[in-house]
């Protein structure tokens, strides 16, 4: 697996997280504390520290090298806007992985996030060679559910007490797709062809 790649489609990019964009990441976290609080995962264990931003990309590029992670900044017009996380890459008869993102509500219905994930999912089920891609929901994140809704993910069912986000256990809704789901253009293709203008 090729890393770092970068993935761009018109204005939005997703490069990866570097330890130099640390002053915009905490700009962006701070300035979008209530916007983001409800959907954050947070430790289980009240009492355990907080990783810090450098701790952080640390972390997620050991996994990048090591094949089981993509952590990218989101991009728009060249700013980070952003982050998007394939996390938890298994190969072998699994070939699978999973998607998450945070966006900054100033850049917030422009289109940003699901061309971002299309782009990931592209690159991940049609160059890395994986068969499926997953996003998990809370029902309530009317959002994130448009987001996977526009993009052809396929709703699997709720699962039941399934992270521990916002200080306790959440039920999310698993939404999947595979390579044999996606049409000729790719997510991308789709998203282009249903997007509405301005997005």
């Amino acid at each position: 697996m090729t890393w770092p790649v970068t993935l761009t489609d018109g204005p939005v990019g997703l490069r990866q997280l570097r330890l130099r964009d640390g002053a915009r990441w905490r700009e962006l976290r701070t300035a979008n504390r209530r916007w983001l609080e409800p959907w954050e995962a947070t430790p289980p264990d009240p009492g355990a520290p907080a990783m810090q931003y450098p701790q952080l990309v640390r972390a997620l590029n050991r996994e990048a090298r090591a094949g089981r992670g993509l952590p990218f900044a989101i991009t728009y017009e060249r700013e980070m806007v952003g982050q998007l996380s394939v996390s938890g890459i298994g190969w072998g008869s699994l070939c699978s992985a999973n998607l998450g993102y945070w966006i900054s509500e100033h850049v917030a219905g422009r289109g940003i996030t699901p061309t971002a994930v299309a782009l990931a999912t592209d690159h991940c089920l049609l160059t890395l060679g994986l068969h499926r891609m997953e996003v998990n929901v809370r029902p309530e994140n009317a959002a994130s559910l448009r987001v996977v809704a526009k993009l052809g993910f396929r709703d699997e069912g709720v699962r039941l007490k399934y992270l521990h986000i916002d200080g306790a256990w959440r039920d999310h809704r698993t939404f999947a797709i595979t390579r044999e789901e996606l049409g000729p253009g790719g997510m991308l293709g789709h998203w282009h062809g249903v997007r509405s203008p301005g997005e």
